[in-house]
């Protein structure tokens, strides 16, 4: 609905100016994108919270609307499709397992990459767009047959992902291929979320390094992945740094990296420069975005009231000498 409200705004305030609108429309988009991957990726977790569910099926919800409105046809479909099957597991009772997930993924990165062609020096042409709809129907079609035989427990379940189970499991808590190095990478990662949402000890600091050398040992020859776990090694040794501020760039950047090993694009992974820089820090770092009511928002979070207060008097002190 937010997403609505701006666009009607937009439209006033900008004159309608088309590539404003639009660009406002992506960069709240790829909000709610972060929103459905975070969910999906734990998913065992959110399904069990009612306003997570309702979280999930408000993002797919915001960018369906927000695409109708600015005639964005497969975007607008592809969320409406992920926004049913929320709907599914927000009115139903089911058990989510691997496959369940796997699924959720496979749609929330095709609509992604509709997204990041719109965002492209190209755009998202009509004809392009139906022919990733069409591409995709099958896959939509497989996740909600899928939901519907978990509703009537046609399914065997698979066992839910805890942090108990985390403690005691094998290193693999459910079967999969073993040449299927994205569903093992997700796997590892459900597991990196559950201690992530724990109290930060050194025993769980360890059972994080420990998975990422798991990681590693999937793709050893992959110089750029190997790069990469190695920093978040490094930034998840530091104690300076919370899980807070770890969890969510640690989580992307191998959720990303796993995919560029799915498709044989291991050559383009690399640390990002905040992975970089969390793993050579030495006080505990913030990342901001450039984008002023974001930033301010990110250190709400991160400082209390009185760490504000000196932080405004430095920054007007700053200013009023420049």
């Amino acid at each position: 609905m937010k997403i609505l409200v701006d666009i009607v705004r937009w439209k006033i305030v900008d004159g309608g100016n088309n590539d404003k609108i639009v660009g406002y429309f992506i960069e709240e988009a790829k909000e709610h994108l972060e929103t459905i991957e975070k969910g999906i990726l734990d998913l065992s977790s959110v399904i069990e919270d009612e306003e997570s569910v309702n979280e999930l099926f408000r993002a797919a919800h915001s960018i369906k609307g927000g695409a109708a409105m600015l005639g964005f046809t497969s975007i607008q479909t592809t969320a409406h499709r992920l926004e049913d099957a929320f709907k599914i597991i927000r009115d139903k009772t089911i058990e989510p397992d691997q496959t369940l997930e796997s699924l959720f993924l496979k749609a929330y990165d095709i609509l992604q990459d509709l997204l990041e062609r719109l965002q492209g020096p190209f755009g998202l042409k009509e004809e392009e767009g139906e022919g990733i709809l069409q591409a995709a129907e099958p896959h939509f079609v497989e996740l909600q047959n899928y939901l519907s035989q978990l509703v009537d427990g046609d399914i065997p379940q698979a066992p839910k992902v805890t942090s108990e189970s985390v403690r005691t499991s094998t290193p693999s808590l459910i079967a999969v291929p073993e040449d299927d190095i994205v569903a093992e990478v997700r796997q590892l990662l459900q597991r990196m979320l559950v201690i992530f949402k724990q109290e930060s000890t050194p025993d769980n600091r360890q059972q994080l390094e420990g998975i990422c050398d798991k990681l590693v040992q999937l793709a050893p020859e992959e110089n750029g992945w190997n790069a990469l776990l190695k920093c978040a090694k490094k930034a998840i040794n530091n104690p300076k740094h919370s899980y807070r501020l770890l969890a969510p760039v640690i989580i992307k950047e191998i959720k990303l990296a796993g995919d560029c090993l799915e498709v044989g694009k291991g050559s383009e992974i690399a640390p990002s420069q905040g992975l970089e820089q969390l793993a050579q820090a030495k006080m505990p770092q913030v990342l901001l975005t450039l984008d002023p009511e974001m930033a301010a928002d990110t250190l709400s979070q991160v400082f209390n009231q009185e760490q504000i207060s000196r932080l405004v008097n430095i920054l007007q002190t700053a200013s009023a000498g420049s």
